[in-house]
């Protein structure tokens, strides 16, 4: 069954997401676009629309979304582009990432956001060899790292992030995720098929100004470290209860890779 997420935690880490994009990723990008006509996009794992929200008012032009996700629900809120600037036209797809192939015979650029970690290694090949094809650029952005900084430190705050990272690597929707490994993959494979590869850092910078994101993170590294050392359940519990009770001053550095793949 594909993965599920809940639009509340999606709405909560949107402002985090815009604010820790590369947007010096994006002339580059630009540059490789149409211009004569609408650029055709094609977004992986749409959920809710953020990706499509940071993006289109930040490209030039016309735009064509599809927006593809599993989640008829997500589909619904991301196909509403009352926000977004005039020219700008979505529409959503429902399909399993899981199942090939993709939707992407007559895309110009395809996009994903918070998606590559989640993913196998033999299907982030799979879409490199599809974008390579067809000769497509891929804007690949919010790639989990493994990097983890908390301020104020909490002597468990090594064992959980190590338990999260381990479980980020564990079995999902797809088969066993790449986890923190996906921007190295990424980079590896576009690489290989003549690509020009870069990166930039998309780290998340938290402060007690995200009390509310701070406290569903935690709660989901809780929730992630327990189902990987279960043994260990009432020490994490009160790692969580520590955490929460410090969110109004605690410093969160969560790292994340930005890839823009030129082919």
């Amino acid at each position: 069954m594909p993965e599920q997420f809940d639009a509340q935690w999606l709405r909560l880490r949107e402002p985090a997401d815009h604010a820790a994009r590369a947007v010096s990723l994006l002339p580059p990008l630009q540059a490789r676009l149409p211009t004569h006509r609408p650029v055709r996009i094609v977004d992986l794992g749409a959920g809710a629309g953020s990706n499509l929200r940071y993006l289109a008012p930040r490209l030039t032009g016309k735009q064509s979304w599809l927006m593809v996700d599993h989640d008829p629900g997500l589909l619904a809120l991301a196909a509403n582009t009352e926000n977004l600037p005039q020219g700008v036209v979505a529409r959503p797809h429902i399909q399993d990432l899981g199942q090939w192939p993709l939707p992407l015979d007559e895309a110009d650029l395809v996009t994903a956001s918070a998606l590559l970690d989640l993913v196998t290694d033999d299907w982030l090949r799979r879409l490199a060899e599809s974008c390579a094809a067809a000769q497509l650029p891929a804007l690949l952005a919010l790639n989990y790292d493994g990097r983890v900084q908390l301020a104020p430190e909490h002597p468990l705050d090594s064992d959980v992030i190590e338990a999260v990272n381990a479980h980020q690597h564990g079995p999902k929707a797809m088969g066993q995720a790449l986890g923190p490994g996906a921007t190295e993959a990424s980079h590896a494979y576009f690489s290989a098929l003549g690509y020009e590869v870069r990166t930039q850092s998309s780290t998340w910078q938290l402060d007690g100004h995200q009390q509310a994101l701070q406290g569903a993170l935690m709660s989901g590294w809780h929730e992630a470290a327990c189902a990987q050392q279960p043994s260990r359940r009432q020490d994490f519990n009160a790692w969580l209860e520590a955490r929460l009770a410090m969110t109004d001053a605690s410093v969160i550095t969560v790292g994340h890779q930005d890839i823009l793949a030129l082919p």
